[in-house]
């Protein structure tokens, strides 16, 4: 399958596409600048996922305290995000979407003088911001709005309604990072801490079973939640900040809200998250 790339009709983002990587890049600046930049973006974009393919299978193994002999670039923004997380018996493939929109942008950021861009890669953003620029999405748990002065340079949202598989049963958990591979593994292993153990109400199958190449193997994933009790969906939250809090004092994550069924928690240390209408 060949790379798809195209202007949206909008005329202002371009769109890239290969295999299961799914692209959508924004940038203002200077008009030549931002055409260098999607030249930058459309060129590194070549080869990228053969690159991933050519290592998928130590991408697909758990982290190991002493990290994994990767060698394309992508791999080792995956590698640096997922290390700090070995003990949670993740793999490199929970920042994979992060890493790749990461590698895009910085790619664009080399070639060209932007005021603003962005990668969007399946809803984990990468994102660079100049000097009083701003960023806003609408995300499951409200808008979320940032400037440059809070060092946001990625947002990823994770949940068991996601494109990938969760261990928990938070309806959505987006996080703010310093990188959106960071903030990719991130939400996926706070998503997967809002949970409640034990509890007859979630019904959990091998991820295997579900899809035979998962990294995930026979580990039990959600498929369904039965209705919660207020106090269950409040306990099932509260671990799920507690896992937020460490993440953030161990200077992983700037900033998170997570959601479960329509109730929502958010771990909001600095302005980056607010009710300002959303734009992109």
């Amino acid at each position: 399958m060949s790379i798809q790339a195209a202007m949206l009709p909008d005329g202002k983002r371009l769109h890239l596409q290969h295999g299961p990587i799914d692209l959508i890049i924004g940038a203002d600046g200077e008009p030549a600048e931002v055409r260098r930049a999607y030249m930058a973006a459309r060129a590194r974009f070549d080869g990228l996922l053969e690159q991933l393919v050519s290592e998928l299978p130590l991408l697909r193994t758990q982290m190991p305290s002493h990290g994994l002999p990767l060698e394309g670039p992508v791999a080792q923004r995956m590698a640096q995000a997922v290390q700090p997380c070995w003990r949670e018996r993740v793999t490199l493939m929970a920042a994979v979407a992060g890493a790749v929109a990461d590698e895009v942008l910085a790619a664009m950021l080399k070639a060209a003088s932007l005021r603003r861009a962005y990668v969007n890669n399946g809803g984990d953003i990468a994102l660079h911001l100049g000097e009083a620029e701003r960023f806003s999405i609408a995300s499951a748990n409200g808008p979320v709005s940032v400037n440059s002065a809070d060092g946001v340079g990625g947002i990823a949202t994770s949940g068991r309604h996601g494109r990938s598989h969760s261990l928990g049963i938070a309806d959505s958990v987006t996080v703010l990072a310093r990188t959106a591979a960071g903030a990719d593994v991130a939400a996926t292993l706070i998503a997967n801490a809002v949970d409640l153990p034990g509890s007859p109400k979630i019904t959990r199958l091998p991820a295997s079973e579900l899809s035979p190449d998962s990294d995930l193997r026979d580990r039990l994933v959600t498929v369904d939640v039965a209705p919660l009790t207020a106090a269950e969906t409040s306990d099932a939250l509260a671990r799920g900040m507690r896992k937020a809090r460490e993440f953030h004092n161990r200077g992983l994550i700037i900033a998170c809200t997570l959601g479960l069924n329509d109730k929502v928690e958010q771990l909001v240390p600095a302005p980056a998250i607010d009710r300002t209408p959303a734009h992109a």
